[in-house]
């Protein structure tokens, strides 16, 4: 893994998709509430940390990359606590961006003893939060697009990544050896062809390829990679299995699954986030689509064996290469 760990080094890749804060509540719980049958929460502390396509960029920078992100947030408390991490972070991010037609996306989680409780959304419809439409920010992006060697849309359904936002970076981008990926979200319905990269996790997958499937019915690999081959002509496919690894594929071939190397599993909020980021940057910088899906991999199972939303740094993958990894994914295809 050196070798793509060095070549990604200083890669410029673009973020673009739904801003949002990730607020953690930590406590403990020794009895029920008299008032209802619900758990009293002893508070501990509070921390804040960077979500959604912000955490996306995160883990580029953490990686040893160059992330610029862009997207909506506003001129609140919120946003200013996302932008002061995003910067401490070293992730570039124009306060152009920051609008009052909403407000920052937050999300608060209730974690009792290393385990989420519950969680709260603050945040308004989605079409609060576009970008192309507005002349102004619409040239902000431009520009940041200028000098980036991938762009990654990341989709968490709050109206940024939209089919006509992917149709003019695609025109903007044409031409220029540029890398385009996405973890898409079914329920936004957007449409789109021949990107580089897509990281769907199975259900989303599912859903993509308009399957309906019991609970326990075996994962269709070979099916689903060809419908989505066929809808969307991705370059590279990869579907994250959860506690299956990863499922390669290309040109609607399904072509080698990946156990995960995660020894434990704490928290898998982000874990997506990592995915995406490890692999796009891994494969704009030249590695072959199997040393960057192993890659991906290793920074996701560092990712959930820490609790809360987090990143990967490069020491960290190569302290867990040590990881034994065995024989557990069930026979796909």
């Amino acid at each position: 893994m050196e070798h793509v760990i060095t070549n990604l080094k200083g890669l410029r890749i673009a973020v673009i998709g739904d801003i949002m804060l990730d607020h953690y509540i930590w406590g403990d719980a020794k009895r029920i509430s008299p008032e209802a049958p619900v758990p009293v929460i002893d508070v501990c502390k509070d921390s804040y940390v960077p979500g959604g396509a912000a955490n996306v960029a995160l883990n580029i920078a953490s990686l040893g990359g160059k992330a610029i992100l862009c997207g909506r947030t506003a001129n609140d408390d919120a946003g200013a606590q996302l932008c002061t991490a995003i910067h401490a972070a070293g992730v570039s991010y124009d306060s152009r961006f920051a609008r009052n037609e909403a407000p920052t996306i937050l999300k608060t989680r209730v974690v009792v003893r290393n385990q989420q409780l519950c969680r709260l959304d603050r945040e308004l419809s989605p079409t609060s939060y576009s970008l192309e439409d507005d002349d102004s920010i619409w040239g902000i992006v431009q520009e940041k697009l200028k000098n980036v060697d991938a762009v990654i849309f990341s989709d968490y359904s709050k109206g940024i990544v939209t089919t006509s936002l992917v149709e003019r970076i695609q025109k903007v981008t044409e031409g220029r050896d540029i890398f385009l990926s996405m973890d898409p979200k079914p329920r936004r319905l957007i449409q789109f062809s021949g990107l580089d990269l897509m990281t769907p996790n199975r259900a989303e997958a599912i859903a993509l390829a308009r399957l309906e499937l019991e609970p326990h019915d075996p994962f269709p690999a070979e099916e689903i990679c060809q419908i989505l081959w066929q809808r969307y002509k991705p370059k590279h496919l990869v579907i994250t299995l959860g506690s299956d690894g990863m499922l390669l594929s290309k040109e609607g071939n399904a072509i080698k699954c990946i156990p995960t190397v995660a020894k434990q599993i704490f928290d898998v909020s982000g874990a997506g986030d990592t995915v995406i980021a490890a692999l796009t940057a891994a494969l704009a910088s030249g590695s072959s689509f199997v040393d960057a899906a192993h890659f991906a991999n290793l920074a996701a199972g560092v990712v959930i064996s820490k609790v809360g939303t987090a990143t990967a740094s490069p020491e960290e993958i190569l302290n867990y290469m040590d990881v034994k990894i065995e024989p557990t994914l069930p026979t796909l295809f």
